[in-house]
């Protein structure tokens, strides 16, 4: 959309989390990605490999699209199952610092039956993110740009730090 693809926004994002944990934060986190180049990763192995390597967090990045190209802002999800508040925690945390720090409009966080979060739940705090509308011309040119996919890595990364290791 706008040229363009959700995979390449998405990737962009998480590669910038891990160059933002060496160079800021001394590799103080192990993040894994569920593929590190562009290949099709099973929503099922996404899920395991979370559950595999018994992450603290896990958190699925996306863009979202909309046949009205004003439609804007993000929204997390979180599973429907959701009981035990963490991931709760780490949804209003980043929500608070995406809406307050970067200003960007919050459209809710919201509960949903997806497959990832669905294979996670219980296993640590899950979110699926979707960064914001790649169908917005102004949303689509701000993520494209390097300092908006910092600016989205560096507050997933200090939301985290401060939930899961109270910093």
């Amino acid at each position: 959309t706008n040229g363009t693809p959700e995979k390449e926004v998405a990737l962009g994002i998480a590669r910038q989390c891990l160059q933002l944990n060496r160079d800021l934060f001394g590799n103080r986190l192990d993040i894994y990605l569920t593929r590190y180049r562009d290949t099709l990763v099973s929503l099922n192995d996404r899920a395991r490999l979370a559950q595999t390597l018994q992450a603290d967090a896990f958190v699925s990045i996306h863009c979202n699209h909309s046949p009205n190209d004003r439609a804007q802002g993000f929204e997390i999800y979180l599973s429907n199952k959701e009981t035990d508040g963490r991931s709760h925690a780490l949804a209003h945390c980043l929500a608070e610092r995406l809406q307050c720090r970067l200003g960007l409009q919050k459209r809710g966080i919201k509960q949903s039956n997806f497959q990832v979060l669905r294979e996670t739940h219980g296993h640590c705090p899950s979110i699926l993110l979707e960064t914001g509308f790649l169908s917005n011309a102004t949303e689509a040119d701000h993520i494209q740009k390097p300092e908006g996919r910092t600016a989205m890595a560096l507050a997933l990364l200090q939301t985290i730090i401060k939930l899961l290791y109270h910093d």
